[in-house]
């Protein structure tokens, strides 16, 4: 038996890029440990409490994190899983697979996933400390996930720029996007993307294509009869819309944009969107950046870049990743949880 059907795959993606859908085919295909949100570990944990290989750091974190919710959805024992993460835990990656595999054995199957979408930022470390990690990517049109981005308010535009929410949304989806798949090329072997529309439009199709890579069956029909999650009800900032039979995630953004807006956001992301498939939708002579908004996606990338490396190669990680988080995390993964509950 080839190690790769036993690997820990990692979900990964751009927050509102349908990470969750593929996650939750993933539970329903089978054989998977079933854990319904997102550990976290990598981008909240680990720069919060420290390297949890550290006996101090890691007393503190189980202090925070064992009465949490995160923990509470294992169907773990608190106590077990303390002595089981103390006598074996080195690093971040060793506390998130102890973890996984504790609830795979519980739950009697052979593999786990994970499916916290900023892991593609820490893809190299995730393959420092769990070598035989895969990586699949969720790609989705930048400019659907600018407007559900910015409908969940979760990018925050710079406050002389506060009527940019949509703009600064689709540079942050730009630059993540971008770094995921800088990330994944150096660990091309274990790394795949796939197209959220296509997904969505053709999953059968799309499904197949991955068996081989996860050499895990993805048999569609049996993923719709367990239907778990999304699979049976869509996870949308856009509720209001699953009322109808005709529901389409795909191409909103031909809805919700004026010709201008629209004109504005292909050309600040035009280049990745074109490398992507994606065409463009606006005249070319309507594809201009003045000097100021040149100077403005410059600063925004900036501004993600430097964030994300204070959190993640330095001390000031402590201060950029509030513990309060774990209770905000919650709440947005519980009103999901509320969203497909009535399907499960």
């Amino acid at each position: 038996m080839s190690s790769r059907n036993l690997a820990p795959v990692f979900v990964i993606g751009s927050p509102r890029s349908g990470t969750t859908l593929f996650y939750h085919m993933l539970l329903s295909a089978g054989d998977f440990a079933v854990y319904r949100t997102e550990a976290n570990v990598f981008n909240l944990l680990a720069p919060r409490f420290g390297d949890p290989g550290v006996a101090r750091n890691r007393g503190a974190l189980l202090a925070k994190w064992l009465p949490s919710e995160f923990f509470k959805r294992s169907g773990l024992d608190a106590e077990e899983f303390r002595k089981k993460i103390n006598a074996g835990c080195r690093n971040a990656g060793d506390f998130l697979r102890v973890f996984m595999e504790s609830i795979a054995e519980k739950q009697k199957v052979r593999r786990w996933a994970e499916c916290t979408p900023d892991n593609l930022l820490f893809i190299d470390e995730i393959k420092r400390t769990i070598p035989n990690a895969v990586f699949v990517h969720i790609i989705r049109d930048g400019r659907d996930v600018a407007l559900s981005l910015a409908k969940m308010g979760w990018i925050r535009p710079f406050a002389w720029d506060r009527k940019s929410k949509v703009p600064a949304s689709a540079l942050f989806w730009e630059w993540i996007v971008a770094k995921g798949r800088e990330n994944g090329r150096r660990h091309a072997q274990d790394y795949r993307e796939i197209s959220f529309e296509e997904l969505t439009t053709r999953p059968r199709e799309t499904l197949k294509a991955l068996e081989p890579f996860l050499e895990h069956d993805l048999n569609y029909e049996r993923i719709l009869q367990v239907g778990i999650g999304s699979v049976s009800q869509p996870n949308t900032s856009f509720s209001s819309e699953t009322k109808g039979a005709d529901f389409n995630p795909v191409g909103r953004w031909k809805k919700g944009y004026s010709a201008v807006e629209l004109a504005r956001i292909e050309s600040w992301i035009g280049t990745i969107l074109i490398e992507l498939g994606y065409p463009l939708d606006s005249p070319r002579e309507m594809l201009r950046s003045s000097p100021a908004d040149a100077m403005l996606r410059a600063l925004y990338r900036l501004r993600f870049q430097s964030r994300h490396w204070l959190k993640a190669a330095t001390p000031m990680g402590r201060w950029f990743t509030n513990i309060d988080l774990l209770r905000d995390f919650h709440a947005a993964d519980q009103d999901r949880m509320e969203q497909t509950e009535g399907s499960r």
